[in-house]
């Protein structure tokens, strides 16, 4: 995709020309997008081994709940929310779009900050990944009959900016540690930076759109849907660990925006759509940092004095 072309993707909803900021915003919105996900990714394949990651797949109860959450209760309330509120259709899309697809790039980050397991999350993200790529273009027919979105055009960014970062990050883990060890760091500032970057851009670009959004029900549809994926999956993990439990609950409640915008570009939709999933971005980021200081918090709470948390 060229630059004009990136550029019109990433519109607002008026059709009143961007000034100066916001196109320099909407230009670097595709290449932040890249660093987030890749570094986000990259980041904690750094930090992990091939068993770190295997060895999760092979817990049921915990992959037994992966799915339930992924494919059956995210998808089943986000309609289940469009149906009830009285939202246009362009913004029930978007919402729609958004249930199919789980597992933020930025998972690895609010993991950390509430002290979760990096090796389950790096199982949900690849089980997230590969569900998204097998299940995504089967679902799409039913919930938006105009995108015709073929399961290469869904894949793609999943695999060269979520599965190849974290492949490779754990590959250089294993053939040379000391080079892992020594771009852990900067990998991982540069993810962190990107996270915020990312953020402002989308709220520059989209700022008016989102005001324009107030009255709509599309706020109210993205704070029900993620307060109660989150409440949710957390309540029902009790018969996990904690450091698993806050793993399958942010996980869930952090969604792929790079796999919910991928189907928009195969065809002309509504902006309304776009906009609805970019809205998600700092309504889910803000609130599953929020969760995840609070798990963090109970659970150095339940580490006894003198001991360390992992």
């Amino acid at each position: 995709m060229n630059a004009t072309a990136r550029l019109e993707y990433f519109r607002p909803i008026d059709d009143e020309p961007l000034d100066q900021f916001q196109q320099f915003a909407a230009a670097a919105l595709p290449p932040l997008l890249i660093v987030f996900m890749a570094g986000n990714l990259g980041a904690i394949g750094l930090e992990l081994d091939v068993r770190s990651v295997v060895r999760p797949l092979g817990d049921r109860r915990f992959l037994l709940l992966v799915m339930v959450w992924n494919w059956l209760v995210c998808p089943a309330l986000a309609l289940a929310i469009v149906r009830l509120l009285p939202i246009a259709d362009a913004y029930a899309v978007g919402l729609l779009l958004i249930g199919l697809a789980p597992a933020a790039p930025f998972l690895p980050m609010v993991v950390r900050r509430a002290g979760g397991d990096p090796g389950h999350t790096a199982a949900f993200l690849l089980i997230s990944a590969l569900g998204t790529i097998a299940l995504m273009p089967l679902a799409l027919p039913a919930i938006a009959p105009s995108l015709e979105v073929d399961r290469w055009t869904i894949a793609r960014p999943l695999l060269a900016l979520l599965l190849a970062p974290l492949c490779l990050g754990m590959a250089l883990r294993v053939l040379w540690p000391a080079v892992a060890a020594t771009l852990r760091k900067g990998v991982k500032f540069l993810a962190d930076a990107s996270t915020i970057g990312l953020l402002i851009a989308i709220v520059t670009v989209y700022f008016k759109s989102f005001l324009d959004a107030i009255g709509s029900f599309a706020i109210a549809a993205h704070l029900i849907f993620t307060v109660g994926v989150l409440a949710g999956s957390w309540a029902s993990a009790r018969s996990l660990p904690p450091s698993q439990r806050s793993v399958l609950s942010l996980g869930v409640g952090t969604r792929n925006f790079g796999a919910a915008f991928a189907p928009l570009l195969a065809g002309v939709t509504d902006p309304r759509t776009t906009v609805m999933i970019a809205l998600g971005v700092p309504i889910t980021l803000l609130l599953t940092l929020a969760v995840a200081g609070r798990m963090g918090h109970r659970a150095d709470a339940a580490v006894p004095e003198g001991e360390s948390k992992r």
